[in-house]
C-alpha cells in the first residue's frame, strides 16, 4: 500500500484533477490524501471571519462569490450529466451548510467545520471524477479515523481505525481521503494545523505502515536552498530524515518538520515529487542514504527572528542560571531556536515575539536583557560527523564578509545554525551557494 498525497494546486484546476487520476491509474492499491482546491481554504477563512467579525450579510456575499467559482469547475470536469448532476448536487449541500451559520455567538467550532468543507468538496469532486472513468475507488472520510488529543495525533488511535475503515471498505484500487482535517477529543471537526495534507499523509503512511509516501507538488523536490532567493539551485535528489527534518524547521518550505517524524518512526520512506513533471527524479526522504563525497546537502532560511542576549556576572561558577532563564520561556510558552553560551551569558534567539514584553521584563530582573530583531537563521544541513575535520571552517569561511551574529554547531549532526541580520540574508545565501557547491554549480553550467 502507498500514500500519495496532492495539494491545493494538484487539484486547483479541472485538468489538473483529470491530470492526477491519470498518474495514479497504475493498477498499484494506493490511498490518496488530497487537499482542499488552491484558493478555497483562503476564501473559507474569509467567510468565518467575516461571520465572526462583519455579520451574515458580508459573510454570504462571499459565499456566493466561492459557490459559483465551482460550476464552471464542475461543467469541465465531468463528461458526463449524471457526473455533473451528483457534484452539483454536493456543492449545493455544502454551500447551504456554509450560510446555515449566524453571526451572533458565532464560535471557534463553528470556524473549523467551515474550514473543513475544502477537503470535502474536493475528495468528492475527484471520486466522481474516478468513479466516472471507471477507476475501482471509494471514499474513506478522515473524520472516521483522523484524531487528535490535547491537540496532538492520536496515533494508536489513527492506526487502529483506518484499518478497521479500511476492511469496512472493501477491496479498492484507490481509496480517497482528506487531508488536514481530523476530529478533536471533544468530538468536534478540528484540522492538524501544522503540515496540514502532508501531516495527514505521513500519519497514514506510518500507521498502515506503508511501502512509501509520495508528496507531490509543483516543483522538483527539495533543491540545494531556496530558488526564490538563491537564482542557482539544483534538486537534490536523497535527504536523511534527519536532514529534512532540520531543512522543514529552518525555513524549506516544501515539508513542514512535523510531518517528518511519523514516517521516520515507522522507517517509510517519503518521496517530494513533481506533479507537473512525474518523470522527474525528485527527493526521497529515507533511513538509507547514499554516502557521497559532498557532506553539505542544503541551505535554509528563517526569517523574522528575534536575538536575545542575557548576561550576568552571577553566572560565573554559578549552578542553576539556565534553569533560570529556560523557566521564563517555559512560564511563557516560547520555544527557542538557537542557544550559545559563556562564562557571563546566554544568546538565544525565538520566532514568536507575541510575548517578548514579557519575557524581557521577567529577565530582567535577574540580569542585562539586550534585543535585537529581524534577524534570519541560516541552517546549512548535511551529514555532519564530529570526527571529520574542516566542515564547520568551510562554512565560516565562505562568510568572511557577513557579520555574523551567532553560531551553533555541535547540538546535533545534521545541522550547523548562523544568525545573521535579515538584510544580510541574501548575500549570505549566495554566498554559502558558491562556497559549499561551487563544484556542482561548475558541472551544471558547464553543462548549461
Amino acid at each position: 500500500m502507498r500514500v500519495l498525497k496532492f495539494g491545493g494546486t494538484s487539484v486547483g484546476k479541472p485538468e489538473r484533477m483529470k491530470h492526477i487520476a491519470k498518474l495514479i491509474n497504475d493498477g498499484v492499491e494506493k490511498i490518496v490524501v488530497l487537499s482542499a482546491v488552491s484558493g478555497t481554504t483562503n476564501s473559507l477563512v474569509e467567510i468565518h471571519t467575516a461571520y465572526k467579525k462583519e455579520g451574515k450579510k458580508a459573510a454570504h456575499k462571499l459565499i456566493e462569490k466561492l459557490e459559483a467559482s465551482y460550476y464552471p469547475f464542475i461543467e469541465q470536469l465531468y463528461a458526463k450529466n449524471s457526473s455533473i448532476k451528483k457534484a452539483k448536487k454536493l456543492i449545493g449541500e455544502v454551500f447551504d451548510l456554509l450560510r446555515s451559520f449566524k453571526s451572533k455567538n458565532f464560535s471557534e467550532a463553528d470556524a473549523k467545520i467551515i474550514l473543513a468543507q475544502g477537503e470535502l468538496i474536493s475528495t468528492h469532486l475527484f471520486l466522481y471524477y474516478t468513479q466516472e472513468i471507471g477507476l475501482n475507488a471509494t471514499l474513506i472520510p478522515a473524520l472516521d479515523f483522523m484524531k487528535t488529543t490535547d491537540g496532538e495525533p492520536d496515533l494508536k488511535y489513527i492506526a487502529k481505525k483506518l484499518r478497521k475503515t479500511l476492511v469496512k471498505s472493501g477491496k479498492h484500487q484507490l481509496y480517497i481521503t482528506q487531508g488536514y482535517i481530523c476530529m478533536n477529543d471533544k468530538e468536534e471537526i478540528d484540522n492538524l494545523r501544522r503540515g496540514g495534507s502532508d501531516y495527514t499523509a505521513t500519519l497514514i503512511g506510518g500507521a498502515l505502515p506503508a511501502t512509501e509516501i509520495q508528496i507531490w507538488t509543483d516543483i522538483d523536490g527539495m533543491h540545494n536552498t531556496d530558488p526564490r532567493v538563491v537564482k542557482d539551485t539544483f534538486p537534490i535528489h536523497e535527504l536523511s530524515f534527519e536532514e529534512a527534518a532540520e531543512l522543514a524547521y529552518f525555513g524549506a518550505k516544501i515539508l513542514h518538520p512535523s510531518c517528518v517524524l511519523p514516517a521516520q518512526k515507522s522507517g517509510v520512506p517519503v518521496k517530494l515529487l513533481n506533479t507537473m513533471e512525474p518523470k522527474a527524479k525528485g527527493t526521497v526522504i529515507s533511513e538509507v542514504v547514499t554516502r557521497t563525497p559532498q557532506r553539505v546537502k542544503a541551505i535554509a532560511a528563517k526569517d523574522d527572528i528575534t536575538a536575545i542576549k542575557i548576561r550576568s556576572s552571577r553566572m560565573l561558577n554559578a549552578y542553576g542560571f539556565l534553569k533560570k532563564i529556560f523557566e521564563v520561556f517555559e512560564e511563557f510558552q516560547t520555544s527557542i531556536d538557537m542557544v550559545v553560551t559563556s562564562e557571563v551569558a546566554v544568546s538565544l534567539t525565538i520566532d514568536d515575539n507575541t510575548k517578548l514584553k514579557a519575557i524581557v521584563k521577567a529577565l530582567k530582573k535577574f540580569a542585562e536583557v539586550e534585543v535585537d530583531k529581524g534577524q534570519t537563521i541560516i541552517c546549512v544541513a548535511g551529514e555532519f560527523k564530529h570526527t571529520e575535520a574542516g566542515i564547520a571552517a568551510k562554512v565560516i569561511n565562505t562568510l568572511t564578509k557577513i557579520p555574523i551574529r551567532m553560531i551553533s554547531s555541535g547540538g546535533s549532526r545534521s545541522n550547523i545554525s548562523i544568525l545573521v541580520d535579515s538584510k544580510y540574508k541574501v548575500k549570505a545565501m549566495n554566498a554559502l551557494n558558491e562556497g559549499l557547491f561551487g563544484d556542482i554549480l561548475k558541472k551544471k553550467r558547464a553543462k548549461a
